[in-house]
């Protein structure tokens, strides 16, 4: 691949939704390149022996390196694609009607391929709640990084939580049932991103306490709490129970109210 060739083709898939793999791709190809040059460097000039000897176990071990981040790019697409095949039928079917057979046939990979990945129907099960679960996790972290003010980070977290739990189960149709009926399992695996989202509002505390803006003795407490209580409302608001006919943006204002008047919001 020439340099033009790889600028172009790098060019052209930094707009893609997958481009940090894109460009991951074309790094290693550039990688494997520039050693193929290398070898033929080395044996044309008058080095040393141990000098060549030194120079090619470095490429060695580059190269193996490069070779180990193909595998893990391959492993990943092939696992996610198993998942992502796995919700989709459990969406559709449920997860009772649906079978390691249906999954392996539908995702054209074979059962050999998705029991190297998954040992059982609930293996595949809780990576497809982890993969909900993160993007949960990557909308608050979006939330978390925005340049507004604590007081409006703090309102904005906790719709995007409430909206995004309720998007999840929308759009897994049959999958739901199991969302609520098997709630310990899904409980289980959320501790990871349940602690995650704990930290998050901590941080943002924290940031309004020094600003002087919340008047908090124990942000950590208040983090649990309020996470909790988030945990709370999540059934209620799926099922619209919630606020039931009123627009967002007319329960904003009132929620904010509330949420400011048990943070202790200091009036200026």
């Amino acid at each position: 691949m020439s340099l033009a060739s790889y600028q172009l083709l790098h060019s052209a898939m930094s707009f893609s939704k997958s481009a940090a793999k894109v460009r991951l791709f074309f790094e290693i190809c550039k990688f494997y390149e520039v050693f193929f040059h290398f070898s033929h460097f080395l044996w044309e000039n008058t080095w040393s022996y141990q000098i060549k000897i030194v120079l090619l176990h470095t490429q060695t071990i580059v190269c193996n390196i490069v070779n180990h981040n193909i595998r893990t790019m391959s492993i990943s697409k092939t696992r996610q694609l198993l998942v992502d095949v796995a919700r989709q039928l459990f969406a559709k079917n449920g997860l009772e009607s649906t079978t390691m057979n249906d999954i392996a046939q539908a995702s054209g990979k074979g059962r050999r391929t998705l029991y190297t990945y998954f040992k059982s129907k609930e293996d595949i099960y809780y990576a497809v709640i982890e993969t909900e679960l993160e993007r949960l996790s990557e909308k608050l972290d979006e939330v978390a990084a925005r340049k507004i003010s604590p007081q409006e980070k703090v309102i904005e977290l906790i719709y995007t939580h409430l909206s995004m739990i309720r998007e999840t189960v929308v759009r897994n149709g049959n999958l739901r049932a199991e969302f609520f009926r098997n709630i310990w399992m899904v409980e289980k695996v959320r501790k990871h991103f349940d602690l995650a989202e704990v930290e998050l509002f901590r941080k943002v505390f924290s940031e309004g306490k020094e600003e002087g803006e919340f008047d908090i003795e124990n942000v950590n407490l208040v983090a649990d709490i309020t996470h909790y209580c988030i945990k709370g409302l999540e059934v209620p608001y799926i099922y619209g129970r919630i606020a039931h006919g009123m627009k967002e943006e007319d329960t904003k204002p009132q929620v904010a109210k509330f949420v400011y008047g048990a943070l202790g919001k200091i009036k200026h």
